[in-house]
C-alpha cells in the first residue's frame, strides 16, 4: 500500500479526460495535475523543448511527492516519454502504449490518429503501431486547431463542427476499424467525431487505456491506496489567465474544484 497521489501533467485542460477516466477506475487514488497552460499549445513547439517542459513538470510532480507519473499529454508522450523515463526513478506511463495494447488484442488493422502537428511529425503512433501490430495500416491525421478550441470551450458549437468536419473528409471514406484520439483533449470532441464517421469507426479514448494500465501497475506493485479513502485531486496551473475553470467543471461534472497557481 502506497497512499501518496498519482501525478498527472498536461499542457492544458485536455489531461483532465485521462483524470476523469483514472477517477473512474481508481477511486480511492488521490492525484495532483498539473496544466502547464502557460507553455500551451505543446504540439506546435520542437521536441528539445517538449523534453525541457515535460522534465520540468516531472519534477514539480516528484517534488509534491507523487508515487507515479501519468503524462496525459499526446505530444509529451510522443516526443519526451523514452527521455523521461532515463532520467527519473519513478515510474511514468504515457498514453501511446497502454492503446496500442489494446488496439492488438481487439485485432484492429485499419487504424486513424488525429493528434497536434507536433505528434503527427514524431510518428510516434504510427511507429509503435507498427511494432506492434502486424500489417497494421495507419492514416494520420494532424488537427491543430482542435486542442486550442478545447481550451476556449468551443466543443459543440456550429465551428467545432465544422472544423471536424474539415479535418475528417477524407478519413470518412478510410473504412477504418478504428480511430485514435492521440490528443488528450480530443475526447471533448467525442460526439461530433462519431456523427462524422459512424457507428462503425471505434473510437478510442486514450484515457481508458491508461486508466486500466495503471489499475494493473498499482495492484502488481502493491501501491495502491486504501480502499477506504475518498479522493482527493489538487490542480495546479502555471498560469490562472485562462478558460480553465469552465471546461474542468463541466468536464469534471461541477465537482468542487481547487485551483493552485504553481
Amino acid at each position: 500500500m502506497d497512499n501518496r497521489s498519482i501525478g498527472v501533467f498536461d499542457s492544458g485542460v485536455g489531461g483532465l479526460t485521462v483524470l476523469k477516466e483514472l477517477k473512474k477506475k481508481l477511486p480511492h487514488e488521490d492525484y495532483i495535475y498539473i496544466g502547464d497552460t502557460a507553455s500551451f499549445p505543446y504540439g506546435s513547439k520542437s521536441k528539445d523543448t517538449i523534453i525541457e517542459l515535460s522534465k520540468k513538470r516531472i519534477e514539480n510532480l516528484i517534488d509534491m511527492n507523487a508515487k507515479i507519473i501519468v503524462i496525459a499529454c499526446g505530444t509529451a508522450t510522443s516526443q519526451a516519454l523514452k527521455e523521461m523515463q532515463k532520467i527519473f526513478n519513478i515510474p511514468i506511463i504515457g498514453i501511446i502504449n497502454p492503446t496500442v495494447d489494446y488496439l492488438k488484442k481487439g485485432n484492429k488493422k485499419r487504424i486513424g490518429v488525429i493528434a497536434t502537428a507536433g505528434t503527427i511529425r514524431s510518428n510516434g503512433w504510427k511507429n509503435n503501431i507498427d511494432k506492434m501490430i502486424d500489417n497494421a495500416i495507419v492514416i494520420n491525421k494532424a488537427c491543430p486547431l482542435l486542442a486550442p478550441m478545447a481550451e476556449e470551450g468551443w466543443t459543440e458549437n456550429e465551428i467545432a463542427r465544422l472544423t471536424i468536419h474539415e479535418y475528417l473528409k477524407d478519413m470518412a471514406s478510410e473504412n477504418l476499424e478504428a480511430l485514435i484520439l492521440g490528443c488528450t483533449h480530443y475526447p471533448l470532441f467525442k460526439k461530433m467525431i462519431e456523427n462524422e464517421l459512424g457507428k462503425n469507426v471505434e473510437i478510442i479514448n486514450t484515457g481508458e487505456m491508461v486508466a486500466k494500465e495503471l489499475e494493473e501497475y498499482l495492484l502488481q506493485n502493491n501501491i495502491e491506496n486504501d480502499k477506504k479513502n475518498q479522493t482527493k485531486v489538487d490542480i495546479f496551473l502555471t498560469d490562472t489567465e485562462c478558460n480553465f475553470l469552465n471546461v474542468a467543471k463541466k468536464l469534471l461534472e461541477n465537482e468542487n474544484i481547487d485551483i493552485k497557481k504553481l
